[in-house]
């Protein structure tokens, strides 16, 4: 599938502000399933761009605005083409204890939120009882919607998973960390994605505008003793991820992969808005981007 993307950043400051530092992690990633064929960006001010690449592969534009300004505008675009991926592998939990498992889950076997064993309770027991590792993936990805509704508002960018407990709801990113903590307690390495969904609307058009959006990759041990694959799996969605997910990059949590991060100085207070639109292509058109914006 070919997409069109459009992520519009507006900071509107009531004062002079200086020294305002951004790091933005919002280029779509290139893997097996994805390419992304064009990416820009434009600021207002304009300043010079500095890329790199993070600790976790993950492409990073840094930029800083030293002289007085009263507002920002960070305009993204990008064009991406994706495919599905292959079957996942179900091999045995036994699998899991394979020092290769291990060292290639790394640090993303290691729990980073503080939520204790015994509060997730149920949820733990539930999810361990599956007959594989593939089997508690994709339960994960029905039990959390089931039991949290998704409602903004209901929690905040630091919200721990003990918030989403207390309060019976949340968003993408606290489904995610909820998933994950599950993952690693069961010795299922696991770790966060940023990026973008892309849902067709219901009235066919091909233009839509979207939040950016969370999901999972699990590392699944394969079958044959071969090299354990990375599956994405959406517990906002209740699936496994296909053609219609974007990935920017991962991390341990939401932390290591934010879209917009930054600092500035001054006493001014900011409004902030930020739409991303997706526009589904019939063809990988290198025009394309221009007529649908």
């Amino acid at each position: 599938m070919n997409f069109a993307i459009r992520y519009l950043t507006e900071y509107r400051y009531d004062d002079d502000v200086v020294d305002n530092l951004n790091a933005l992690r919002v280029k779509p990633a290139g893997n097996a399933r994805q390419r992304c064929d064009e990416f820009s960006v434009r600021l207002d001010p304009e300043v010079r761009l500095y890329r790199h690449s993070d600790y976790f592969g993950t492409e990073v534009v840094e930029f800083e605005i030293s002289r007085p300004h009263d507002h920002l505008t960070i305009d993204v675009r990008a064009r991406v083409v994706t495919q599905g991926g292959s079957s996942p592998p179900a091999a045995p939990w036994s699998a899991l204890r394979e020092p290769a498992y291990r060292e290639a889950g790394g640090e993303f076997l290691l729990q980073t939120d503080a939520a204790e064993r015994e509060a997730l309770g149920e949820l733990v027991h539930a999810t361990g009882a599956a007959e594989s590792p593939l089997d508690t993936l994709l339960l994960i990805t029905e039990l959390i919607p089931e039991r949290f509704e998704y409602r903004k508002g209901a929690t905040y960018v630091d919200s721990t998973i003990g918030h989403l407990l207390d309060v019976g709801a949340g968003v993408c990113q606290d489904f995610v960390h909820l998933g994950l903590c599950l993952l690693r307690y069961h010795g299922i390495a696991a770790r966060y994605v940023s990026g973008y969904l892309y849902v067709a609307h219901a009235d066919g058009r091909e233009s839509i505008e979207v939040d950016t959006h969370a999901w999972l990759e699990a590392l699944l041990p394969a079958l044959d003793g071969g090299e354990p694959v990375w599956v994405g799996a959406d517990p906002t969605n209740r699936g496994l991820t296909g053609e219609n997910h974007i990935k920017i990059g991962h991390g341990r949590h939401y932390a290591d992969v934010p879209p917009i991060k930054g600092v500035y100085r001054g006493t001014a207070s900011s409004e902030h808005d930020a739409r991303v639109t997706m526009t589904k292509l019939t063809a990988a058109d290198p025009a394309a981007i221009a007529r649908t914006s």
